[in-house]
């Protein structure tokens, strides 16, 4: 079973930046995309940021410019740096891994709160 950790988060002042790191292990199949996804108190979880195992990053609008994803294949590992940080970017942040048909697995999520 793959297992999926995730660390940092936290406490974070409006304007502030956090770090987020997120490990696999048991991988025995190519991930195809790798990244973040957050869910906040009554809304539906979203994507955040990923990287497809070609290189490609993809973004949610709202943290464009803000916000930083970056893989490492050979580790199967994913950040997300999270600079100039606001109120709204306030929920739990899940790890996301995708191997496509063969599925995908999550972290137990990292709570990251953004004071005004």
């Amino acid at each position: 079973q793959v297992q999926v950790v995730e660390f940092g988060g936290g406490l974070v002042q409006a304007g502030g930046s956090l770090r987020l790191s997120c490990a696999a292990s048991r991988i025995f199949f190519m991930i195809y995309k790798m990244g973040w996804y957050r869910q906040a108190p009554g809304k539906q979880r979203e994507l955040v940021a990923e990287v497809t195992s070609g290189g490609r990053e993809i973004y949610a609008d709202s943290v464009k410019g803000r916000f930083t994803v970056s893989r490492d294949n050979a580790k199967n590992t994913v950040v997300l740096q999270m600079n100039s940080v606001k109120p709204e970017d306030t929920a739990v942040y899940y790890c996301h891994v995708d191997q496509s048909s063969r599925g995908e697995y999550w972290g137990q999520g990292t709570q990251v709160t953004v004071s005004s």
